[in-house]
């Protein structure tokens, strides 16, 4: 027979520690967890989103009314304060604000209107000069740069059919756009006039918890969209100003109306002002030649550097509290869903939304404190207190002992020492009664 040899034991794993296995399978399960959680949660965004896409020709009425009564709603505010009715005051600042922006079409459609005729003179001029050119640098004779506008001619020609698909395309655009603005300007008066009362009804509606934490988070997100539109207003009508007095000053055609398309402009960062800018160094080159045009790009990049350095840290303070990178890929991805209305809308949506996430963080980083400070649950037993409590307690612990004691006593007995020991540790005793105040009873 074989004898076995016995084999050491290894060492003995520390107390508490788990097993390696352990670890991995609770890791794996918190994966598990929150990949579930994540799936459930982007499930439900793309649901949000179907949901909006369905319904956008009522959601973006909502959202430019709100846009709209943003810039109208601090003069009403003043008004009421000033014991304006409601209703009037949100007629008066309506009205006012289309008056406003009546005067501008009306100041810039004759200055548009004289000086097309002009800028298409220039572009036919533009043109043959770019001809010349090709033939004094390239050697292209008036033969083969007529048969390559030729092609370019029978290329629009077999392509009329999709280019009056795109207009009637494009008209029909720009009605449901105009309809669309009627309707968000209509919800902008009833915003100005009875949004005052949204929060504290909305608060009576779901309750104190719950009403606090959306009156605090509509409030944030309102002022916050505010606070945007306002300091773009600002921002885009200083930059309007100073493009628009250069443009004069260097005698380049459509200044006013390039002016106005810059102040829009600036309602979407970044690329409005690029779109702006672009389109009056064109009109610049097309009107005044090579030299004007770049004199007209340096004054552009220096109102830009001076938005960029000084009016934004001075206006917005801190801003959309946005990254640039945020910004662009926000506005890339509104045009790319919504064309130039979803480029419009793509930051103050960002921007809002951005500001319920840091609500929420708020939040939880407060709770989180509160739960340190103040733990809801009591604290984990150590193994010596758990030892302890599984001990027998002494015979002279209970009600059974006292009853005994009393019995004892009254037989004219001497009571158990383990009772009389309880009388002398414990002031208070089971029923209620002090040790003291039950021997002078019992005496």
């Amino acid at each position: 027979m074989t004898q076995e040899i016995p084999v050491p034991p290894g060492p003995a794993r520390p107390a508490g520690r788990s097993s390696r296995g352990r670890l991995i399978g609770d890791g794996l399960a918190w994966t598990a967890q929150w990949s579930g959680r994540l799936v459930l949660t982007a499930l439900g965004v793309v649901l949000v989103g179907l949901v909006i896409g369905e319904l956008w020709s009522v959601v973006l009425p909502v959202l430019l009314g709100l846009i709209i009564a943003t810039v109208l709603e601090p003069p009403a505010t003043w008004l009421r304060q000033h014991r304006v009715p409601p209703l009037l005051a949100a007629i008066i600042v309506v009205v006012g604000a289309l008056a406003i922006v009546g005067g501008i079409i009306t100041a810039i459609a004759p200055q548009v209107a004289s000086q097309i005729p002009e800028l298409v003179q220039s572009a036919t001029g533009g043109v043959e000069d770019v001809q010349t050119w090709l033939s004094e640098t390239f050697g292209l004779g008036q033969s083969q740069i007529g048969q390559a506008v030729q092609a370019g001619v029978d290329q629009l020609q077999n392509s009329a059919t999709a280019i009056a698909g795109t207009l009637v395309t494009g008209l029909t655009t720009v009605a449901n756009g105009l309809i669309d603005l009627v309707l968000a300007l209509v919800l902008a008066f009833l915003f100005v006039k009875d949004g005052y009362r949204f929060l504290p009804w909305l608060r009576g509606q779901v309750g104190t918890g719950a009403g606090g934490h959306f009156a605090a988070v509509g409030g944030r997100a309102w002022d916050r969209l505010g606070g945007f539109i306002r300091s773009q207003a600002i921002i885009g009508f200083v930059d309007a100003a100073c493009i628009g007095i250069g443009l004069v000053i260097l005698g380049v055609p459509l200044a006013l109306p390039l002016a106005v398309l810059t102040f829009f402009g600036a309602f979407i960062p970044i690329v409005g002002a690029l779109t702006a800018g672009a389109l009056s160094v064109l009109i610049a080159l097309v009107s005044n030649g090579v030299t004007n045009a770049l004199i007209v790009l340096l004054l552009i990049l220096a109102v830009q550097q001076i938005e960029g350095n000084l009016l934004q840290p001075l206006v917005q303070g801190k801003g959309l509290g946005l990254h640039a990178a945020v910004v662009i890929l926000a506005v890339t991805g509104g045009s790319s869903l919504a064309g130039v209305v979803g480029a419009f809308l793509a930051v103050p949506v960002v921007a809002v939304t951005a500001e319920i996430f840091r609500y929420l963080n708020e939040q939880i980083d407060a709770r989180a404190r509160s739960d340190d400070e103040h733990p809801t649950q009591a604290p984990r037993p150590t193994d010596a207190e758990l030892l302890a409590s599984s001990r027998p307690r002494p015979a002279g612990n209970g009600r059974f002992a006292r009853w005994r004691r009393r019995r004892q006593e009254a037989a004219g007995a001497a009571p158990d020492e383990t009772v009389a020991a309880e009388d002398a540790t414990n002031p208070v005793r089971g029923d209620g009664r002090s040790g003291e105040g039950a021997a002078a009873t019992n005496g």
